[in-house]
This record gives structure tokens, C-alpha cells and sequence, in this order.
């Protein structure tokens, strides 16, 4: 396919602040009909009661766009924005520029952000990158090539979803069997045990902080706080994030057979994860850190 020329991703796409559909109130409930949108992880925070000041993308889809951490959805329902820092992104001229074909090309795009940046992305920057536009010099066969290029991403993303859907759905049946079976077997309700605090049978060490600058991609093997309830099973041998040699001197070190708990979470399942460190070598490698909160109960 010939691509024709590149545009100014300013030029061809309009933005509007969502001052007129700011949502009031957080008094969310699924049982209200209107949801209240962030462009980031969450994506939907809850819905709303609120009947003024919907945006209407049933009728006219938008890309949300995140001005700080440049994350963005595709919206093609009605919906209230929580944040004036999301801007929502449209075609200039849908007889020539399809919106969706802009959002795919948009998420082709590396992420450009650096830590401590809190500049607004879509104009300083985003504006700017040069987008192709197939044949430009015949609006109806571009927009022929672009609405095909749409189809078929369209149908890799249903493709998708479904087998993701399935996937969850069987990783959370196998997770409440783990689970279940775990407390049946840990339980000891018919036999003869004795409980002691975790005090008594271990020694607990707490954590030193870091922060993203201190992260490389050679130095020291660490465990972050926030990858035990993210990165890790119930046991590990090698750690997964690397911060800056200098730091050996100040940092606590995990042996192997060592037990890593965190005791801070996003969620009140998150508080109590633990990772058995199984690796074999000290030192260095088996050095674990994170956020004060975080504990290692080891040397039993």
C-alpha cells in the first residue's frame, strides 16, 4: 500500500477540553446509568445519576487522551470525564481523516515520558507527530484504505477480548481452587497443631526506599514492593527489577529461604503478599527493596 504523505497529527484531529461534562458528584453506584471516565488503568470510576452534561459518543466517538500520562481509550458510548486534565481528541474532517484509523495509529507510538515531566503532551507534543495519511490526493479511496486498515484491527481487537474474557474467567475458577484447597490444607481444624505469632518463628526486617530513578537495567537484582502483588507467584528465584550499584551499601538484603511481605497495598487484598526468595545465590542477587512498609521474614 502506498502511503502517499505524512500530517501533522494536529492537523488532521480537533481536541475539546471536557469542562461541560465534568462530573459533580462522587456518589457513584452501579446502579446509576451515566459512567464517570478517566483515560488511564481504572478507565471507568463509576456511574453517575447525573442527566446534564453527558458527552455524547454514541453519536460522535472520541479518543480520551490523558495530558500527563499520555494514556488513552477509544469511547463510542455516552459518558461524564472526571479530571479537566483529559482532553477529547476528534477527526478535523471525517471525509477524510476516520478517527479510529487516528486512535490505532496513535497507539503505535513508544512512550516518550520522563519522570518528573509534567508538562501537557497533546499540544507540546503529540500535535506534532507526523501521522500517514494514504493517498491524500483522493479523499474517497484514503478513506476506503483506512476504514479497511480498521476493519481488520477491529476484528484482531473482538478476537482478542473474547479469548482474554476466557482466559480470566478460567484464571479466576483455578485461583478459587487454589484457594480454597490452600485454606483447607493450612486450616488444621481436625489435627493437633501449635500457633505461633510470626514474631516468634522469624525476625522481620523492614525495607529501604527507592525510587524510579534509582531503576537501571544493570545493577542490582531488587524486589519492589508493588511487584509482590504484581510480578510474582508465591515463590521466586530471580528478581525482576534492577536499581543503581551505588546503592548496595544502603539497601537490606533477603537470603535464600527468606520470605518477602509487603504490608502496604493498593487494595486490602494486597496487604499480607508474600514471595518465598528461593535463589541461590547471596549477596547482590539476593538483595530485595522497596517502600519503608515493606518486610522480610526470614532467617527462621
Amino acid at each position: 500500500m502506498k502511503i502517499g504523505e505524512t500530517s501533522d497529527l494536529g492537523d488532521v484531529t480537533q481536541y475539546e477540553q471536557p469542562t461541560k461534562y465534568l462530573v459533580s458528584s462522587t456518589n457513584y453506584s452501579d446502579e446509576f446509568d451515566t459512567p464517570v471516565l478517566t483515560a488511564g488503568k481504572t478507565f471507568v470510576l463509576g456511574y453517575t445519576d447525573e442527566v446534564t452534561g453527558i458527552y455524547k459518543a454514541s453519536e460522535n466517538p472520541v479518543i480520551i487522551f490523558d495530558d500527563f500520562t499520555t494514556a488513552n481509550k477509544w469511547v463510542d458510548f455516552d459518558f461524564k470525564a472526571k479530571s479537566s486534565a483529559m482532553k477529547m481528541i476528534s477527526s478535523s474532517d471525517e471525509d477524510k481523516f476516520l478517527i479510529k484509523y487516528i486512535y490505532y495509529w496513535l497507539n503505535t507510538l513508544p512512550s516518550e515520558l520522563v519522570d518528573g515531566d509534567h508538562k501537557r503532551q497533546w499540544i507540546g507534543n503529540y500535535s506534532n507527530k507526523k501521522i500517514p495519511i494514504p493517498c491524500p490526493e483522493n479523499p474517497k479511496k484514503s478513506l476506503a484504505i483506512q476504514a479497511e486498515i480498521v476493519r481488520i484491527l477491529d476484528t484482531f481487537t473482538e478476537l482478542t477480548t473474547e479469548l482474554t474474557t476466557e482466559l480470566t474467567t478460567e484464571l479466576n475458577l483455578r485461583k478459587k481452587k487454589y484457594n480454597y484447597y490452600r485454606d483447607q490444607l493450612l486450616s488444621f481444624e481436625d489435627g493437633e497443631v501449635e500457633w505461633k505469632a510470626l514474631g516468634d518463628i522469624g525476625e522481620f526486617i523492614r525495607g529501604k526506599r527507592f525510587t524510579k530513578a534509582d531503576y537501571v537495567e544493570n545493577g542490582i537484582s531488587v524486589i519492589h514492593y508493588g511487584e509482590i502483588y504484581t510480578q510474582y507467584g508465591v515463590f521466586t528465584t530471580c528478581a525482576r527489577s534492577q536499581v543503581r550499584k551505588n546503592m548496595a551499601k544502603v539497601l537490606r538484603y533477603a537470603e535464600p529461604g527468606d520470605v518477602v511481605i509487603t504490608d502496604v497495598g493498593e487494595t486490602v487484598e494486597d496487604v499480607g503478599k508474600a514471595v518465598a526468595w528461593l535463589g541461590d545465590e547471596k549477596g547482590l542477587l539476593a538483595t530485595w527493596s522497596g517502600y519503608e512498609g515493606t518486610v522480610v521474614l526470614g532467617h527462621c
